[in-house]
């Protein structure tokens, strides 16, 4: 069907077609009797396919990237598609617009996206609330992909990583840390190692305050069904760190005690593309995703994998548009991976793909 629908898709704006997309899936999903039919469809579920990351029971391996339901309108319909978990945001503390449109590009030729958003979002009190009223999807993980708001100084940025880290804190199963966006000035300058450690120790002092009053109050209840105590605390970094930069990483993960990592956002490079360059000129700056991510991305996962000595627990993105580019993230040392440009070229029978792939390969 998304292949039928795909060439009207891509004579629209990307954002516009983006939002006709998840609105339509939605609604069909609403219709009686077709949420079983998609199901039916798109679903793969296998004991085999199951697996336990930084303490989690994830249902499968392939999750859905931040970004594609950065507000949580969506998470139930995606949730349908079969994925094991879906990362919500970037969130921030109060809405912001992001950046001014067009803001979101295609490069078809080269299977790739580039977009400069800027954390466009309606904060975190309305992410929440939407949590709290729509629910869990099933045993679907939930993740809060979590930022800071534009005017907000570097100096002053922990305070709110801590606003969205404590608003969320009981309604979703991990945290990512965002400092990798190209999109919002000088985010980036937080990824330097003396920066980076003080906003992740603060966080997981934060976490064992919030955890232990939270799992105290849920023993008095009796409700063992829901997963309470410390949250795990991932850090997405960016594909332009140096290997020198990867190294400050690895020590502050050690350092700091913090569960994985998440590798990689977008890039500002824009090699290798074939796209003309006098088009990727004129469209200007923001992060590039898709393909062309794909060998760096899974360069920085064997590279923190093996100076880990196999230890560490990493989310591979980048560049994953069909089965064996997973399983090339998988075999580099991640342990679950994350999809979202590869799947606007593919269409979401990508995600039942990769996991029959995976089934067969016994990866």
């Amino acid at each position: 069907m998304y292949q039928l629908l795909k060439p009207l898709l891509f004579q629209m704006a990307p954002e516009r077609a983006h939002h006709l997309t998840v609105k339509g899936l939605s609604a069909t999903l609403a219709t009686p009797g077709v949420s079983s039919a998609f199901r039916a469809t798109y679903r793969l579920e296998d004991p085999a396919l199951e697996r336990t990351v930084f303490g989690l029971p994830f249902p499968n391996p392939v999750g859905l990237a931040a970004g594609f339901d950065k507000d949580g309108k969506y998470y139930h319909p995606m949730a349908s598609l079969g994925f094991g978990f879906l990362e919500l945001g970037t969130v921030t503390p109060r809405p912001q617009a992001g950046n001014p449109q067009p803001r979101l590009f295609r490069l078809p030729q080269d299977r790739a996206l580039i977009n400069r958003m800027g954390f466009n979002n309606e904060g975190v009190e309305a992410l929440a609330q939407r949590l709290l009223s729509k629910g869990r999807p099933g045993k679907t993980i939930l993740g809060g992909n979590i930022g800071k708001n534009k005017t907000t100084p570097n100096e002053q940025a922990v305070g709110d990583y801590v606003w969205c880290f404590e608003r969320l804190f009981t309604l979703v199963d991990y945290f990512v840390v965002n400092v990798s966006s190209p999109n919002t000035p000088n985010l980036r300058a937080l990824q330097d190692k003396e920066p980076l450690t003080a906003l992740l120790s603060t966080l997981q002092e934060l976490n064992v305050k919030l955890a232990r009053p939270t799992a105290a109050v849920m023993g008095q209840l009796g409700d063992p069904g829901e997963l309470w105590g410390e949250k795990p605390i991932l850090l997405k970094i960016a594909p332009d760190l140096t290997d020198g930069q990867l190294d400050d990483i690895l020590s502050i993960v050690k350092d700091t005690g913090i569960a994985g990592i998440i590798a990689t956002n977008t890039t500002i490079a824009r090699e290798p593309l074939t796209t003309d360059a006098g088009k990727v000129s004129a469209i200007g700056n923001g992060g590039l995703s898709g393909a062309p991510v794909r060998e760096r991305s899974t360069e920085v996962i064997r590279y923190l994998y093996e100076n880990s000595g196999g230890t560490l627990d990493i989310i591979g993105v980048g560049g994953i548009d069909s089965p064996g580019a997973a399983l090339e993230k998988l075999e580099a040392g991640a342990k679950l991976i994350q999809v979202y440009s590869g799947m606007v070229y593919a269409g979401p029978g990508l995600i039942r793909d990769i996991k029959q792939e995976i089934l067969k390969r016994g990866v």
